[in-house]
């Protein structure tokens, strides 16, 4: 890797950049491209990566020009790309993000592999911050902003840039990638319907724990408590809420306004009282996840806790934007049905009403879901709250646009709950200016879209001067 010239496409992804810097720190020499930067998006994030050595090129193919580039692609390689076409004219061996990973992941003599259908980021977060406390010096792959790690010099804090011995990564399940890893450490969250089939996601789930040599489980998920009992007892960890059996059990939960209190028992152990500063019961399982993980490597639990009470949770996942005038404006990054529920049954934890702006992340995920977007939002919608939705994000290309935002709203409205589907984001920020009132909630949900922390920031300075 030390010498090598790499080339990365697409490389202010949330998935790249983080790579990017990894694989610069043992060596190798970065250049990349972006979309993003073409188009003028986020320029303070590219002016960060020149100022970090990466020399960026336009995304027209003229930054490969050369068979000694790795030209690295996310995972689908279209020769539509400029620089894949490019790569291919001049003979540059071309990698996708997962098999570079992947790689790095396997080469480490130790590794911990977190997969799951959610929680993946706040675990890869939770983990690496118990084992940078313990002095472990990990090497992290993460797919968000871990805020332990953010400061000024480093605010796109998505990895962790530690020693070749260990190595954690969120591990990704949605475009089969999840095969490519041989972890040391196997956690799988939850597994639930997101991007594949039921049978295939059981078979990419059990193929990544058969071949670790531990794997962390969580029993209170229908598949993964199936999983845990296809493996022999001395390779896999539990964990619960209050189910005596699991190795990790969390009981008496107490939600805090800005996090969780809880009592943990290891099986045949004395409780050992913790505190969250993230909120809501889906953390607590989070947790569990990572101490299960981090134990698996010889982390006394203790130590473990310790460090997790000052864990500062994953930028985007319920993140506080600020209050004005009485009204709080929280960032989160849900996206599918299962994480949407999440936020809400923690919002709900404390009175006030919710106003919800959601962003569907596509057209496809929108029509594969449809019907449990609609009961998910009508089943956890309070009678005052309010959803307002623009369309999905859309960059162009070839997608099938049949079910569309007013499509959601509908089903909900017909429910019983308040659902409003609007033209554009804009016209929902308005809409959510003139709603709000002293005691409410604003959360912006939505995912791969990087303007809409910046939209909710907009929104709290928008409150500050309405005067309420």
């Amino acid at each position: 890797m030390a010498n090598d010239d790499y080339f990365f496409c697409g490389i202010g992804g949330s998935g790249m950049l983080p790579l990017a810097m990894i694989v610069q720190a043992r060596g190798g020499r970065i250049e990349g491209s972006d979309r993003s930067r073409d188009q003028g998006r986020t320029p303070e994030k590219f002016a960060w990566l020149e100022a970090h050595g990466v020399t960026l090129h336009p995304q027209d193919g003229s930054g490969v020009t050369r068979p000694g580039q790795i030209v690295v692609a996310t995972g689908a390689i279209e020769d539509t790309v400029p620089d894949i076409g490019a790569a291919k004219r001049t003979g540059a061996r071309i990698v996708t993000r997962p098999e570079l990973l992947s790689q790095l992941f396997n080469a480490a003599p130790a590794s911990i592999g977190v997969a799951g259908t959610s929680g993946k980021s706040t675990i890869t977060g939770m983990i690496a911050w118990i084992l940078h406390s313990a002095g472990r010096e990990p090497t992290v792959m993460n797919g968000a902003v871990m805020r332990n790690f953010a400061d000024a010099d480093h605010p796109f804090a998505s990895a962790l840039i530690g020693g070749p011995d260990l190595f954690v990564s969120e591990v990704d399940e949605s475009d089969g990638s999840i095969a490519r890893y041989d972890p040391t450490v196997a956690v799988v969250s939850n597994i639930s319907l997101d991007h594949k089939s039921m049978e295939d996601l059981r078979d990419l789930f059990g193929g990544f724990t058969s071949r670790a040599t531990k794997a962390v489980l969580n029993l209170d998920n229908v598949e993964t408590q199936a999983l845990a009992q296809t493996l022999p007892n001395d390779k896999v960890i539990t964990f619960a809420l209050g189910e005596e059996s699991a190795t990790l059990n969390a009981h008496d939960l107490e939600p805090l306004p800005t996090g969780m209190r809880f009592s943990l028992t290891e099986l045949g152990g004395a409780p050992l009282p913790v505190v969250l500063n993230v909120p809501g019961a889906h953390n607590v399982a989070n947790a569990l996840a990572a101490l299960g993980a981090v134990r698996a490597i010889g982390v006394p639990l203790e130590q473990a806790v310790a460090a997790l009470e000052t864990f500062a949770g994953i930028r985007r996942r319920m993140e506080v934007v600020g209050t004005a005038n009485g009204v709080t404006v929280i960032d989160d990054f849900a996206h599918n049905p299962d994480k949407i529920a999440a936020t809400l049954k923690t919002l709900h934890a404390f009175d006030g009403r919710l106003l919800i702006l959601f962003q569907p992340h596509g057209f496809g995920p929108l029509r594969l879901m449809k019907d449990e977007f609609i009961d998910g939002f009508a089943g956890l919608l309070r009678a005052d709250d309010v959803l307002l939705m623009p369309e999905p994000v859309y960059y162009g290309g070839t997608t099938d646009r049949s079910v569309g935002s007013e499509d959601i709203a509908s089903g909900v409205r017909a429910a019983g709950r308040s659902a409003e589907a609007l033209p554009t984001r804009d016209a929902c920020g308005d809409r959510l200016v003139r709603l709000a009132r002293p005691g409410d909630r604003i959360i912006i949900m939505g995912a791969r879209d990087d303007t809409l922390s910046v939209f909710a920031a907009e929104l709290l300075d928008r409150l500050r001067a309405s005067g309420g």
